[in-house]
């Protein structure tokens, strides 16, 4: 199944534009035109002659031009007889985001719809979704004003999600803390194109470093522990899964019509097929930031480097709480920082600067750190409110993380001048946590992503 056209569309068609700006069909045109999107716009209405300077068409067959892919944004009832319209003109890319169907018990007409997109070899993202969104291409058909869902820049991460109000809130969140997306897929009820289609496009979409995806349940379990097999060899999946206990399987049902299912089943096929599974929305932004920064650790040897005593402490007990290991210091690295450290300096792990560490400090103690065979993974803890500490350190993380010798990872915890200099390095590159616990539970999946 190629599905460039719902992503690269040369030309869309927009059907169901309405003169109200506040309806959804307007909402997905607007996007189209705000977002920079450089194909052609074709929208269908038989009641105006005319949206925003745009000609309407009665019907979409009525357009001349050829279309790559159709937006249906009608109610229910006139959605059928749009799809017969859009196979008489040809259109073999649609996109339903009308609700009503089997999420409602309406399965007679949602089977009538996929035994008629079968039938005309029609491929079809939906019903009841809220559309896509390509960074690189402009290619915008949410229903949900950028005004109130602000876009994420571009970059490697790529989410498909079942809920629409799921994926929408990744999204603005992402676009607040300025993660980097390539696609966001909304796919509803999975009426004809599913999860393990939408995972196996993105396997070898150029653009995409990690797969996220939020999923109640699947549609065909045999081609989705093919296709993630398929898919974790040469990228990290993120999987999170909704409807894991008894009581929200009747919750799933009447949101996508999708069965749950046993969520120890679901764990089981995610560890056969490595699939890293998260728990909550924060990790999967956790998770796959540092998934797609950083390069595979050799092993599970963290080597922590700070200048508060309690931090390493904390940090330590989270390394062995997620199965992690401390590297011991080499004796040649020993030396060296004993050489150049106050006699009080604690030279094991974790690697203790003190208080008045300074940016130097910090340079040697990590250089001398990628240098040891010893150490697989560098976690750095920079608590930025001490003075000899200054904006220096930035510069310094970056070239040292820039080398890509070893994963480097770094802790920034406070207010607003810490927040400065964190949002310098994610920037930069350099994947930063606000709390150890966060970045050590992201090492774990980054070692056994690496491991798998």
């Amino acid at each position: 199944m190629n599905l460039d056209k719902f992503f690269k569309a040369k030309s869309i068609a927009i059907v169901g534009v309405s003169q109200n700006p506040s309806k959804v069909g307007h909402v997905i045109f607007r996007n189209l035109i705000d977002s920079g999107y450089k194909g052609d716009i074709f929208i269908i209405n038989p009641n105006t002659k005319e949206i925003l300077g745009y000609k309407s068409y009665k019907k979409i067959y009525d357009i001349k031009n050829e279309i790559d892919l159709a937006v249906i944004a009608v109610p229910v009832d006139l959605v059928f007889q749009v799809l017969e319209d859009c196979n008489k003109k040809r259109v073999k890319n649609i996109i339903i985001v009308t609700s009503g169907f089997k999420e409602i018990g309406n399965y007679q007409l949602e089977n009538k719809i996929r035994n008629f997109l079968i039938q005309n070899k029609i491929d079809m993202i939906g019903v009841n979704c809220l559309g896509v969104l390509d960074t690189y291409t402009n290619v915008d058909t949410l229903f949900l004003p950028r005004f109130r869902l602000k876009r994420p820049p571009k970059g490697g991460i790529s989410f498909i999600s079942q809920s629409g109000a799921v994926g929408s809130t990744i999204l603005d969140l992402a676009a607040k803390n300025d993660y980097g997306f390539s696609k966001f897929i909304s796919y509803g009820n999975a009426t004809q194109i599913d999860e393990s289609d939408l995972m196996d496009y993105l396997i070898n979409d150029k653009q995409t470093k990690v797969i996220c995806m939020y999923i109640e349940g699947v549609v065909d379990g045999k081609k989705f522990i093919e296709t993630a097999k398929k898919a974790t060899r040469k990228k990290p999946v993120l999987v999170l899964k909704g409807g894991i206990t008894e009581e929200s399987n009747t919750a799933t049902i009447s949101h996508t019509g999708s069965l749950a299912g046993d969520a120890a089943i679901y764990k089981g096929v995610f560890k056969q097929t490595g699939i890293i599974q998260v728990s909550t929305m924060e990790e999967i932004f956790d998770y796959s930031k540092l998934l797609e920064n950083s390069i595979k650790p050799k092993g599970r040897r963290i080597q922590v480097i700070t200048n508060g005593g309690g931090f390493g402490i904390i940090t330590t007990d989270s390394i062995i709480k997620n199965d992690l290991v401390l590297a011991e210091l080499s004796d040649s690295s020993k030396k060296i920082l004993k050489k150049n450290f106050p006699p009080i300096a604690q030279i094991h792990n974790p690697l203790d600067l003190l208080g008045d560490a300074n940016t130097e400090r910090y340079k040697l103690a990590i250089e001398t750190c990628m240098n040891d065979s010893n150490i697989d993974i560098i976690l750095v803890i920079a608590l930025l409110q001490t003075p000899l500490v200054t904006v220096d350190i930035v510069d310094v993380i970056t070239e040292l993380n820039d080398i890509k010798k070893k994963p480097i990872i770094v802790v920034c915890t406070g207010g607003n001048f810490t927040q400065v200099l964190k949002d310098s390095l994610e920037e930069n590159g350099v994947p930063t946590f606000t709390f150890p616990e966060n970045a050590v539970k992201s090492i774990k999946s980054l070692v056994d992503y690496a491991r798998k």
